[in-house]
This record gives structure tokens, sequence and C-alpha cells, in this order.
């Protein structure tokens, strides 16, 4: 049951868009190299509405910022829980947030973003988790119990103490529906994701996230799925194939509202020359992954680099940290 939350009107207490400081009410040892944070607002007013898939960015020390999808029931507004692996090659985020934060601390959270929702009125709905994989995918396991709706989640980890939330996922799904494979290592043994996406039956989606391996099985298990019924998240870029570098070259980003101009040389992102030319957005990922540098465009032909827009946003959006024009100019509304 989830605790009682004082009458406080979001309005008062939250502007969308804004950050939030919230504290860490507890950190939890998960499973190997995984701890789950949860975190609450400091004089416990509900958090902000989310829907499953959402994620946020986590501000950390030396301006580190970091994206963690959010684990927890998303009916559940007196607390957020993110759960990180500490990674072996961190670049300071998985390694501030296993060593450096601790229980009572107040962080600054970025308001949830969402590129992974649950489409609505699925027949059937597959989960597929790999390793950490697993957050967004327990966000929705969440709300597809609630619904009574069909689902099944397969979570594959290299073994029991390598898979997190495990006793959360027993609690919400039944034997039928929630699927542990554990390879320890030997990929032969794992989970048959060709085999099991072989059929698409009409009206099921199947949900993807995980390491790079992992999305590289699902997305060519599910290929044959009919256009809309395959959704993923990546926690990190695919290397991409060297036939899709940015082209070569320089362009010009004209802002719509102050008509201003501003030139992206070659080897800088739209980012980087705004923020030169003093004009600061938002940004998180840098690598077409969070959706934080999202901006509408006007005018021009856009070569997308990102893994984050839909087909529909594609036609009049651009991640600023990794789209490039394809003509000589873009107009931006900025």
């Amino acid at each position: 049951m989830n605790a009682p939350l004082p009458d406080g009107a979001l309005c008062a207490a939250y502007t969308a868009g804004e950050s939030l400081t919230l504290r860490v009410r507890c950190i939890r040892w998960q499973a190997e190299g995984i701890h789950a944070f949860e975190l609450v607002h400091p004089e416990g007013i509900a958090l902000p509405e989310v829907e499953a898939g959402a994620h946020v960015d986590v501000h950390l020390p030396a301006g580190v910022i970091r994206s963690y999808s959010l684990a927890g029931d998303p009916e559940d507004r007196s607390c957020w829980t993110l759960g990180v692996l500490l990674e072996a090659s961190s670049r300071g985020g998985s390694r501030a947030m296993h060593e450096s934060v601790r229980v009572g601390q107040t962080l600054t959270i970025g308001w949830p973003r969402n590129a992974f929702r649950l489409a609505p009125g699925a027949a059937h709905t597959v989960l597929l988790a790999g390793g950490i994989g697993i957050t967004p995918l327990k966000a929705m396991a969440h709300v597809l119990a609630s619904q009574s709706a069909s689902f099944e989640l397969h979570y594959c980890a290299r073994t029991r103490q390598h898979a997190a939330f495990v006793d959360e996922l027993r609690a919400l799904a039944t034997p039928a529906r929630l699927h542990l494979h554990h390879d320890n290592g030997e990929r032969a043994k794992g989970l048959d994701i060709g085999a099991l996406l072989a059929n698409a039956p009409p009206g099921t989606h199947v949900y993807f996230c995980g390491p790079a391996g992992f999305m590289d099985a699902c997305a060519d298990a599910a290929k044959h799925w009919p256009e809309g019924t395959v959704h993923s998240e990546h926690f990190k870029a695919p290397a991409r194939p060297q036939t899709d570098a940015a082209p070569a070259g320089s362009f010009e980003v004209q802002l719509a509202r102050s008509g201003a101009t501003v030139q992206v040389l070659p080897e800088q992102t739209i980012v980087r020359a705004l923020e030169l030319a003093g004009h600061r957005i938002p940004t998180s990922c840098l690598s077409g992954l969070c959706g934080a540098c999202k901006l509408e465009y006007l005018e021009g032909e856009v070569d997308h680099q990102d893994f984050i827009l839909s087909d529909e946003e594609k036609t009049h959006c651009l991640t600023a940290c990794v789209s490039r024009a394809k003509g000589a100019r873009l107009v931006v509304d900025l």
C-alpha cells in the first residue's frame, strides 16, 4: 500500500519542466553491482505523475549528469526508485552514485522524460530485459499487472545474483508470466530470442532494453514484426556503421525567435555551436538517447543521428547533440 501523502497541490510544489530537489531515503543492494536508490520529496509531498518507461537526469558532482530509468510503480507517488549498475568503465556517473551518494543526501533531479511508453490497447505485451535493462520494464510490469493485462516478462541475467528486483517481480507476476533466464556467461545456454519472437501474434507489442549485444539480438529477432509493435530503449548509443557517419561540412542554424544565425563547424555539434554563441540548451547523454536537447525545427532537411525520436517526431524535431543538416541551413524554434 502506498504511503499517505499530504494534500499538497502538485502545482504548489512543482513547475513542470523544472528540476526537483529530492532526498535519498534508502539505498538497497539489489544484485551484483546494482544498487536501488529510493528518492522522496524532503517534505513528503507527492511526486509528479509519471508513466512507465520514464527516466530522469541525476545531477552529480563536477557537473556530471546521468539519466536513469524510474523502476518503481508509477502509481506510487511517494517515492521514485532508480536501479544503478556500477559500470566497470564508469566515466563518473555510476561510480559517483555507488561511492558518493548517501542516505539523507539531497540530489537535483531533472523533470521526467519518456520516449518508451506502453502502447495502449495491446492484446498482449512481451517484455524483454537484459541485465540493468530491467528498470523501465519493471515499471511497465507494475502497470500491466495493475490493469490485469496479458503480458509476459523475460529477464536475462548472468546468474541469479546478477538479477535485480526479483522478489518484487515475483510478487507482480505469476510463474507463467515471469521467466528468468541465467546463462552463466555461456550464450548458448541463454534465452533463444529468435524462437521467442518468431511469431508476431496480432495485437502483440514487444519492448526490450539491455546491453548492446542483447539489443542487437532482439532487434534482429523482431525485424519481421509489424510497424509500430516493436519498442526499445538503449542505455548506450550503439556503434554506428561507417556509412552512417555525420556528413562533413559546416552549416548554419538560424534561431527563429531572434533571427540570430550560428555557424556549426564540421567538428562541432549543434549543442556546442549554440553554447559557444551564448545559447545554452539542456543536455544529458550527448549521444542521442535521452531527448534532453530536443528542439523543434521549422525549415531545412535534418540528418537524424539519434536513437529516440519516432518517425513522426523526426518530421519536426531534432536532437541537437547529434543531428546535423543535410543542406546549408536549419531554422530551429529557439
